[in-house]
């Protein structure tokens, strides 16, 4: 019988999916057998399981912690925003359909929470610990009723509850006693405990607000988490865009804001290099210093391609690419590059045809099928920037809707124009230096050798938290929580 421990916030964003990932972590150290479960993610970050599924990004990092293999049962109900309140609905890895929020909270979410239970009946069976990750504030009142990833999933599988409140936005204290009254007596029974997260300054003079919670709540504090700089870990959603800082760097690469960018986290292993200043352009004249413009993946490609139009990054992003600045577009943004997109059934928007930037001798048209599948790119070189460079054994995912005409190659370039559907590409180690040596040659700077491991440092992240979270929370009382 799986042990389990879940994380609920006093809102959205206070730290519940990172301290889910630690305590994966902090469970594989002991050699638990530990898996991470979320039953609704809302999320435009996703990735691709081994065998096609799609699943939130978020859940993907909590496997790498407890070191087994992602699995979309640890997800078994994703949405993903596409706009207008509506959202693309995907249970078990698999879209079923387009829903508005209204639809789905009262028509489809309960019938959803089937898959949910069928997923921790599986994922029990396999594992001794389950760590759960709620969403959002479990005191939602106008949600309640057809929740199906807090208390729901809590009160199902009697699982103690640990609430968790963010005190670097400030308003802890009153979100934390806010959060336990609004919830019903048995609900608040499950809640087993405290934690304050991204504190800074002296614990000491917080010691008074502790006692005050203590007593007030009846409810122990477990730890005070410090706010925890350069984390290295992927975010689930694009809140997190805001709190990525810019560096000095001698290669200055813009990715174009765009109002449904989806899986921005491929570009985090640029973000790492020591010659890399990436940042998040939201509008045009930020382009003019770029060395490098990404555009990347969306969750509406023809809402987006319209938002370049009406913003006067489509302007920009040509008279660039006849300067020769290299332009790069990952899934959506490979699309948008393109001569045309038909969308016959119009499901992205209310244009069955318009016009791509036309830096690409491609066409797309959408379709009801999506492709999701894990891919390896094979081949000895392809042109880019004058210059011929390997494309061998690189791994990565693809996410998409829509058949692209002239696709005989996982990359397509031309000239200073490259474009793939494949997510994950600059994770490859000796891809991504080679394509910055590139610029670096471009700009007259040497190049510089492969230093870095993606994976390696992913790990070395990983360690990093479970050791920051141990030493901050109390272990002991937790695992008595746990039982």
């Amino acid at each position: 019988m799986a042990k389990y421990l879940m994380f609920q916030g006093t809102s959205s964003h206070v730290g519940k999916s990172i301290l889910t990932t630690a305590l994966c972590r902090i469970f594989f150290r002991e050699n638990k057998n530990v898996t991470p479960f979320k039953a609704q993610n809302m999320a435009l970050n996703s990735f691709v399981t081994a065998d096609g599924l799609e699943m939130g990004r978020a859940q993907v990092a909590q496997a790498e912690a407890a070191n087994i293999p992602p699995a979309v049962e640890m997800n078994p109900v994703l949405l993903k925003p596409t706009g207008n309140s509506t959202s693309q609905v995907i249970i078990n890895g698999k879209a079923v359909g387009v829903m508005s929020a209204a639809e789905y909270h009262k028509n489809f979410s309960l019938k959803a929470f089937d898959a949910v239970k069928t997923a921790l009946k599986n994922l029990s069976e396999k594992f001794d610990t389950i760590v759960i990750e709620g969403a959002g504030s479990p005191a939602e009142v106008n949600l309640k009723s057809h929740d199906i990833v807090n208390m729901r999933v809590a009160k199902y599988l009697n699982a103690p509850v640990i609430l968790v409140a963010d005190i670097d936005r400030g308003g802890a204290l009153a979100s934390i006693v806010g959060t336990l009254e609004l919830l019903d007596d048995d609900e608040r029974n499950l809640v087993k405990g405290l934690v304050i997260n991204k504190f800074r300054g002296d614990k000491n003079l917080l010691m008074p607000a502790v006692d005050f919670l203590e007593e007030k709540t009846k409810k122990p504090v477990l730890g005070i988490i410090p706010y925890i700089e350069k984390i290295g870990i992927d975010d689930e959603d694009s809140v997190s865009l805001d709190e990525k800082i810019s560096k000095s760097g001698e290669i200055k690469i813009a990715v174009i804001r765009l109002g449904k960018i989806s899986n921005f986290t491929d570009f985090d292993s640029l973000a790492g290099e020591p010659d890399v200043n990436l940042f998040y352009a939201k509008n045009p004249d930020e382009l003019d210093d770029a060395d490098l413009i990404i555009l990347p993946g969306s969750k509406n490609t023809s809402e987006d391609l319209i938002f370049l139009r009406e913003n006067n990054f489509e302007k920009k992003i040509l008279e660039l690419a006849e300067k020769n600045i290299p332009v790069i577009g990952i899934c959506g943004g490979f699309q948008m590059l393109g001569e045309k997109i038909f969308d016959p059934l119009q499901t992205e928007s209310n244009f069955k045809e318009l016009d791509g930037l036309k830096l690409l001798p491609i066409e797309t048209t959408f379709s009801e099928e999506k492709f999701t599948k894990q891919v390896k790119i094979d081949e000895e070189n392809f042109t880019f920037l004058d210059e011929k460079i390997s494309a061998k054994n690189l791994v990565g995912y693809e996410i998409h809707a829509g058949v692209t005409t002239n696709l005989n190659s996982k990359i397509l370039t031309r000239k200073n124009i490259l474009g793939t559907y494949v997510h994950g590409i600059f994770d490859n180690d000796k891809f991504r230096r080679d394509i910055l040596n590139l610029i670096r040659r471009k700009k007259n700077l040497p190049p510089i050798e492969v230093t870095r491991n993606i994976s390696a440092e992913k790990q070395k992240n990983y360690d990093r938290l479970a050791e920051i979270v141990r030493e901050n929370l109390n272990m002991e009382l937790l695992e008595k929580i746990i039982g």
